[in-house]
């Protein structure tokens, strides 16, 4: 394998599936198999889990909510992902924790360097629920910082797309798709890949990113594995 440990950022609006809402069992189940094959190859894996499938803060922010209320909502819906995907990993056999950047003990164990690296170094696929616990700061966001914390050598951003791309492939049809490129280049091109307090911290970290689609079952093994699938973003 390519890679000793990883973080993985999941998109919680992909766990919808073909739904408008919710948890698609179908998608939990085959993101629960693709983790379990890679846990069983020996790389050591944290997860951070969007919530927009059940409630996104800057959105609720639009629609009435006081924004910090709203960003706490969308850091309730991360642990309710979160236990979603613990409770799958464990029923394909994996051993899983939820570690919670807010306090809710016995819902998960409150989150801590150690805690996480103790659990990865034991076997665990380790999944840290709550963002950053910090209004303001996406999943992106949190998804950096803990890749960072755990001392990751890559951050895997797992989404429905596969890869960055030159323009949005979904609005102009001659968009071109990179298998590799600069985070300066990513600046001056004004390209999204996460959000800019995201990516800034991965820059200044020299944590490279790997933009791919996760959604296709297999692709989280090829990436680990060093195929060319997906974007590198490198430092």
């Amino acid at each position: 394998m390519k890679y000793r440990r990883i973080l993985l950022k999941l998109s919680g609006e992909s766990l919808q599936g073909e739904q408008k809402y919710g948890l698609s069992p179908e998608v939990l189940q085959s993101y629960a198999e693709q983790i379990r094959d890679a846990a069983a190859s020996g790389v050591q894996i944290g997860i951070v889990i969007g919530g927009g499938n059940i409630f996104r803060g800057l959105s609720g922010a639009k629609r009435g909510f006081d924004r910090v209320k709203g960003d706490q909502m969308g850091m309730l819906a991360t642990i309710i992902n979160s236990l979603a995907l613990q409770s799958a990993l464990e029923d394909n056999g994996v051993k899983a924790k939820v570690l919670t950047s807010i306090r809710m003990e016995p819902i998960g164990e409150y989150y801590s360097k150690a805690a996480a690296l103790h659990y990865l170094s034991e076997g665990y696929v380790v999944i840290i629920g709550g963002g950053t616990s910090n209004p303001y700061f996406t999943t992106d966001s949190a998804s950096a910082l803990r890749g960072i914390e755990i001392e990751a050598d890559v951050l895997l951003k797992g989404t429905r797309v596969d890869g960055v791309y030159t323009a949005d492939p979904e609005k102009d049809p001659t968009a071109t798709k990179f298998a590799e490129i600069s985070f300066d280049e990513v600046l001056d091109r004004r390209l999204k890949v996460m959000d800019l307090t995201a990516f800034t911290l991965c820059r200044e970290n020299r944590l490279p990113i790997v933009v791919f689609d996760m959604d296709t079952r297999g692709n989280l093994q090829k990436v680990l594995a060093g195929e060319p699938i997906g974007t590198l973003v490198n430092p």
